[in-house]
């Protein structure tokens, strides 16, 4: 997320569930504009089952979505999908976005982006630019979106976003495929002249999930790339902040979900339904409801998935008398949800969870299985 502003957040509801935490207001949204991508990445966050076009929200729904997040206190709406350059009302949403005071960020592939469209975005006031890549070279980062010229594309793309003078963030998933060539990114996010670097491991959920043994890095693997890590944040100070982030699986606590089940952040699919956040969906015997049906403030307030895993009420041992119950808030519902099968149990990233050792376990069988070949992410495709 980003740090940057616009206005300071309005008062939000009280919640009438049971939570041991005031409900204070929502700090972002992510608007998934559309499930439809050209790329196939093996480790997207979309659901397994993707929304087709003829189903998503129109121009006045977003606008309006925007509008009631704005009085809901909401400061920053990111603008993802899918690929959301597809939606041709981008510039429309943007501009809607901006006029309310919204820090508006856009989390794109870029190959879809020219010098006319980025223009266009750039008059309708958006903020900043996400850009993804696959790898640090063009052969193994077009394998792994599975869309030939990516990678050079997006290398032209990163510096017209430059020369527009917007702010951008180089995003590199990393996974056993390609993070043997960690120094060769940190290279290239410095070489585009990117302000922000995430190195973001493959979290296990949807897409990466199914590619599970595809994906997973070796233990010498993650501590080699987390020392490189180390060492370029020194060497790069003042010209490079690089955010990082483990797998789940080599961990032993669980990681601030979120900061939290419903505390600061939505997700609006492109259907319309409000999500905690962006792998909810997983989680079989949830009810999310539509902005087609309820306002967003109703949704953040009342809405019986949001409250489910609020604050720390619902927590079960060990989570209920532990120390950082309200550091990590339990960790991720979604994990625990896929690898336990249910989403209220310990985060078994947590050492003191039962089901912590099979983790890890998996983890190592998945690394030394040496799978080369990924399911690819597309409609049909899983």
């Amino acid at each position: 997320m980003n740090e940057i502003t616009k206005h300071a957040p309005a008062p939000a509801p009280t919640s009438s569930a049971a939570c041991s935490v005031p409900l204070a207001a929502p700090i972002a949204v992510l608007a998934e504009l559309t499930h439809r991508c050209p790329l196939q990445c093996p480790y997207c966050s979309n659901p397994l089952m993707l929304e087709k076009a003829n189903v998503e929200l129109k121009t006045e729904d977003w606008q309006r979505v925007f509008t009631e997040a704005a009085a809901l206190g909401v400061l920053q709406v990111h603008f993802s999908g899918g690929e959301p350059t597809l939606r041709t009302d981008l510039a429309a949403l943007v501009k809607h976005a901006n006029g309310l005071g919204l820090y508006t960020n856009l989390i794109t592939s870029g190959v879809l982006l020219d010098a006319k469209k980025l223009a266009a975005l750039v008059d309708a006031g958006l903020d900043h630019v996400q850009l993804s890549f696959q790898d640090s070279e063009a052969e193994n980062a077009n394998r792994i979106g599975h869309y030939k010229g990516g990678h050079e594309k997006k290398v032209a793309v990163a510096a017209l976003i430059r020369a527009a003078g917007l702010p951008l963030t180089m995003n590199a998933v990393v996974h056993r495929q390609n993070l043997d060539h960690l120094a060769e990114i940190i290279a290239l996010a410095d070489k585009i002249d990117a302000s922000r670097l995430e190195v973001a491991h493959v979290q296990y959920y949807g897409w990466a999930l199914k590619n599970r043994a595809a994906l997973m890095p070796t233990r010498a693997q993650l501590d080699r790339a987390t020392a490189m890590v180390d060492a370029a944040r020194i060497r790069l100070k003042g010209r490079l902040v690089i955010d990082y982030v483990v797998p789940d699986y080599y961990a032993k606590r669980p990681k601030k979900c979120m900061d939290g089940w419903g505390r600061h952040f939505f997700n609006v699919s492109p259907a319309g339904k409000v999500l905690p956040c962006h792998a909810a969906e997983s989680i079989d015997g949830l009810k999310f409801d539509s902005v087609r049906e309820r306002s967003v403030e109703w949704i953040w307030a009342n809405s019986e998935a949001f409250n489910r895993f609020r604050g720390t009420d619902w927590m079960p041992e060990p989570c209920r008398s532990c120390d950082r119950r309200e550091l990590d808030f339990g960790g991720c519902r979604c994990q625990a949800f896929a690898l336990t099968g249910s989403a209220g149990n310990t985060d078994p990233a947590c050492e003191l969870s039962s089901n912590h050792q099979a983790m890890f376990e998996a983890a190592l069988a998945d690394a030394a299985s040496g799978e080369p070949n990924y399911v690819y992410r597309r409609i049909g495709g899983a």
